[in-house]
């Protein structure tokens, strides 16, 4: 995707121009961003989907009577099955359903319109289906996210958060002291961008209200940190006649109990060397970006053949560096000629024939392996 190219999907802008005026900066309203746009599935897909294991939804509900006289919620976690749910006709309810990119292929094209950010930052396509007056309550995101509107109507006011306080004794974080400062009516076709903790409240205007929200990951350093330095540490390996600590110079001592500052001082000095071994980190950082969410689970594959292309199966997430490239949680080296066919097949997670022909003989083992893995398919291209 040319970043310089103005899209229909910005509203004329260029991806270079609207992420420097609006991402994580301010909100965009876009009208007609995707003119004739469909939903990636029907309503009745859609229910089916949310009543299976291996897909994570919520079904909440508003209820007439709450505390301080306002609506009361009931929060319902998947799977949630067509019996469970309400009638269309029943006012005042919603059906989240996410990660929809990994299940409808044409969810993972509406997906992909929005690679001109990393992959890195990209999470998934959650699908929201409300009755007349749905919706989940004035809320703050601490992600990035594209709210498309693909059927119905709904009416979002949005504003900058002043006071953060909860509403008490729900299922759901709902921002008691909401204070909208614009308000817009979406139609199908219609979108809007919010940068994270800015809050909103989308309400469904009549039937069959469904918006796609296309969302981006903003880790915080603790979460990152967590998962990064646990693999760093399942990586260590320790070479061979490593220095042990020594200390001649320790003299007896009337206080056991107290540990020694040499003692500190060669523990700093270790974690340290580890943290500094940027390969190590690189690595743990670029498995754990592409580490598949819980609810995915990969079934064997086929063996490429000869003059097949191929591309990456919809559940697998590839990316890499200067040095490596990922794949499901997993590290490879890669270099040359291979290392650029890697990363064009990151890119635009596809290989034609004649690329993979261009493949090393120990590339295309390793392409094999991931096909009979399941993690990328056969194609002609």
């Amino acid at each position: 995707m040319d970043p310089n190219l103005s899209l229909p999907l910005l509203g004329g802008l260029s991806p270079a121009q609207f992420m420097r005026r609006h991402w994580q900066k301010k909100p965009c309203l876009i009208r007609q961003a995707v003119p004739g746009v469909q939903p990636p599935l029907a309503r009745a897909e859609l229910f089916d989907l949310a009543g299976r294991d291996d897909v994570e939804s919520r079904l909440i509900r508003q209820t007439a009577a709450g505390k301080k006289g306002g609506p009361g919620w009931r929060l319902q976690h998947g799977p949630v099955t067509r019996r469970q749910l309400p009638s269309p006709k029943q006012a005042g309810w919603t059906l989240l359903v996410q990660g929809l990119d990994l299940h409808v292929p044409a969810a993972r094209d509406l997906l992909s319109q929005f690679r001109f950010v990393p992959e890195a930052r990209m999470d998934d396509l959650m699908i929201s289906y409300a009755s007349d007056g749905g919706g989940v309550g004035p809320h703050v995101d601490s992600y990035d996210v594209f709210l498309l509107q693909v059927s119905g109507s709904r009416r979002w006011r949005i504003g900058s958060v002043k006071d953060e306080t909860l509403v008490p004794d729900v299922p759901v974080k709902l921002l008691a002291n909401f204070e909208p400062q614009q308000e817009w009516l979406l139609e199908a076709g219609d979108m809007l961008y919010l940068p994270p903790q800015w809050a909103h409240d989308g309400v469904a205007e009549g039937d069959d209200c469904m918006t796609c929200s296309i969302g981006f990951r903003t880790p915080t350093p603790t979460e990152m940190a967590r998962d990064v330095l646990q693999r760093m540490l399942d990586a260590l390996d320790a070479p061979e006649r490593e220095p042990r600590y020594r200390d001649p110079k320790q003299q007896a001592t009337a206080t056991p109990g107290r540990i020694p500052e040499a003692l500190q001082s060669f523990a700093q000095h270790a974690v340290i060397a580890a943290l500094n071994d940027a390969y190590s980190l690189n690595s743990a950082l670029g498995e754990s970006l592409t580490e598949p969410k819980a609810t995915v689970w990969f079934e064997g594959g086929e063996a490429l053949q000869p003059g097949d292309g191929l591309v990456l199966d919809a559940r697998s997430r590839m990316m890499y560096d200067d040095r490596q490239v990922f794949l499901n949680g997993e590290s490879f080296r890669a270099g040359g000629r291979d290392a650029k066919l890697m990363h064009l097949l990151a890119d635009q997670r596809a290989l034609s024939p004649r690329e993979v022909a261009k493949l090393s003989e120990e590339a295309l083992a390793l392409v094999q392996d991931w096909a009979e893995s399941g993690w990328v398919r056969a194609a002609t291209i």
